[in-house]
């Protein structure tokens, strides 16, 4: 009944018609739109994790440092220097003399403010805890903030913390529970929150205050699709000017289109299966409902044999991925890319998964399902993906024959997107799960992702765990590259950590999707990937795409003017603004797999 809505939503917007997008009229504002397959989860920067959350963070609050729009390099942002001591131990940034939204100055003691509540804060700590974990004490005076480590920690140049003004979050009660839904947000971003309507929207203004100098647009608006088909509909329609993340079939239905500029470059996600391997809490105590079987490590090694991951890729993904035969980090990121070899990867082979399965002590039944070696429960496992994604029921149905050719039966479950957060990152209700993470270009954070200390507590909070995973070995893998100064023997460690998840299997890495967008270029006259050289527009790692967006406006559309060529600048946008007839396509969120 679902998918029948979604279709008629789909036609009803092709039968009704919007008017195409029109160049901007001199002295009108500039907006452009932007689409996202899934809504916000929380407009609290402590707490957001999906990638529409954190890129628009990205877009109002400023950082330490941003990557460099041609390298991805760290580059200053709100701080504009830094020193560090001889033994790694003391850094020292220089806030820049910048202004909050507001018009209150940026201080030291913002950033201060915001990495101590951080630290001893549970609640704060949810979307990005790890990144505070080796601070010793973070103290400020005038515009100068000292950060004093525990270890030396080769990536404190890239901490993915947006710097919130103290003048405004002190008086917040509880962050864990606290929605941020006060406009316009105090920020010292590009741009500026000014409205949030849950499911539905955000409408963000350019900053005048912002220290680059205000966008180039007035407006920036993310309106939220629930059905990635009516997006599509949107953009051709020109109810969005801008659609990324989009799947195969939904890339592929813009061909041909004059008005479309189709996007296709290597991307930054990998996506994977999550398993539940015996979740616990934060305090060790277990948690969820995962099926017995699945804490076998030779459970999930026979699982792995199962996959065709050339298969997904051809047939699910539409030859618009690449296999992940290894790593979590996608092979864009060259210096940190792992990619098992010889009698370490692990290849299609039915026969060989049933021989460790037998091996293992798992027999089939008359019925030729598998059962627990002492015989309790058969090998019959949930597959929990979102609602309304044909993608995810086409890898489903992939999944379940090549599953019952092992003897193990698997139930495709569908949830709406909060649920789906909810019970695989927070109450572990669930065997296995469609997931995946965007890796930035410094991959500790996907990888701290799996750490001990992202589990949940008792009572649910903190955590941002990808996997619940608590692994000895990986830890101290973990703290070994965080210590390590040198880049090339660090990302010898790291790839040491990626391995350790490829062969323990705590997830299961399927395939590195590429970026696939479309623009209109009657809408759009200017616009600046990241990398500026075959990067990414919307889901980047900085907002250089949306700071740096031009508007088509009258002028430039008389001129002949869709000028689609590259500048440099610094942001990242959202779009908003559904009419009526979207407001018919909305359902309950998607898509929670697309984290930061």
């Amino acid at each position: 009944m679902r998918k029948w809505f979604a279709g008629l939503a789909a036609v009803a917007l092709l039968a009704i018609g919007t008017a195409p997008a029109q160049a901007a009229e001199p002295g009108k504002a500039k907006v452009v739109r932007v689409g996202a397959t899934q809504s916000m989860d929380s407009m609290n920067p402590f707490l957001g994790v999906r990638l529409v959350s954190t890129s628009i963070f990205r877009w109002t609050y400023g950082f330490l440092t941003v990557p460099d729009a041609k390298t991805l390099q760290p580059s200053a942002d709100l701080a504009e220097s830094w020193t560090t001591s001889p033994d790694g131990l003391t850094w020292t940034f220089k806030i820049r003399q910048a202004k909050w939204s507001d018009g209150q100055p940026i201080t030291a003691d913002d950033a201060a403010w915001t990495f101590n509540k951080m630290m001893t804060d549970d609640g704060a700590k949810t979307a990005n805890g790890p990144a505070v974990e080796n601070f010793a004490s973070v103290t400020a005076s005038g515009q100068d903030l000292t950060i004093k480590l525990k270890s030396p920690q080769a990536s404190m140049l890239e901490n993915p913390v947006p710097i919130m003004p103290k003048h405004v979050w002190e008086k917040v009660g509880d962050i864990g529970k606290f929605d941020a839904e006060t406009y316009p947000a105090v920020s010292s971003g590009p741009y500026v929150a000014v409205e949030h309507k849950k499911d539905q929207y955000v409408k963000l203004k350019a900053n005048p205050e912002y220290w680059r100098g205000a966008p180039k647009i007035d407006e920036l608006q993310v309106i939220f699709y629930d059905n990635p088909a009516a997006a599509v509909v949107g953009l051709k329609k020109g109810d969005i000017d801008l659609l990324g993340r989009l799947a195969p079939p939904d890339f592929e239905a813009l061909k041909g289109d004059p008005n479309v500029v189709q996007w296709n470059n290597e991307g930054r996600r990998s996506s994977y299966l999550q398993i539940n391997h015996g979740a616990t809490t934060s305090d060790n105590k277990p948690i969820g409902d995962g099926h017995p079987a699945l804490k076998d490590p030779k459970v999930r090694q026979a699982l792995h044999y199962a996959i065709d991951k050339q298969k997904l890729v051809d047939e699910v993904q539409n030859g618009l991925a690449k296999p992940a035969d290894g790593s979590i980090v996608p092979p864009m990121y060259k210096d940190f890319f792992w990619q098992a070899e010889g009698d370490k990867k692990i290849s299609f082979d039915l026969a060989k998964a049933n021989g460790i399965l037998d091996a293992a002590g798992y027999k089939k039944g008359a019925d030729g399902i598998r059962t627990m070696p002492d015989g309790s429960r058969k090998l019959q496992f949930r597959f929990s993906i979102h609602t309304d994604t044909p993608i995810e029921d086409k890898l489903a149905e992939y999944l379940t024959g090549w599953f019952k050719e092992l003897g193990i039966t698997l139930t495709t479950k569908r949830l709406d997107s909060s649920k789906f957060t909810e019970e695989t990152g927070t109450t572990a209700l669930f065997d296995i799960a469609i997931s995946g993470w965007s890796v930035n270009p410094d991959p500790e954070e996907v990888l701290a992702t799996h750490l001990c200390s992202r589990r949940p507590t008792a009572s649910g909070e903190g955590g941002g765990t990808e996997s619940f995973y608590c692994d000895p070995q990986f830890e101290q893998l973990y703290q070994q590259q965080l210590k390590e100064l040198d880049r090339t023997k660090r990302a010898g460690i790291i790839k040491q950590m990626e391995e350790r998840l490829y062969t323990d299997a705590p997830v299961i890495a399927l395939y590195y999707p590429n970026d696939l967008e479309g623009y209109r270029k009657d809408r759009i006259a200017s616009i600046t990937p990241i990398p500026e050289v075959n990067g990414i527009l919307y889901g980047g790692s900085g907002y250089w795409p949306f700071y740096t967006v031009e508007a088509v406006t009258a002028d430039t559309a008389e001129e002949g003017g869709t000028n689609t060529g590259l500048i440099v600048g610094a942001g990242i946008g959202v779009v908003v603004l559904a009419g009526v007839v979207l407001l018919f396509l909305r359902r309950n969120g998607k898509a929670a797999d697309d984290r930061e």
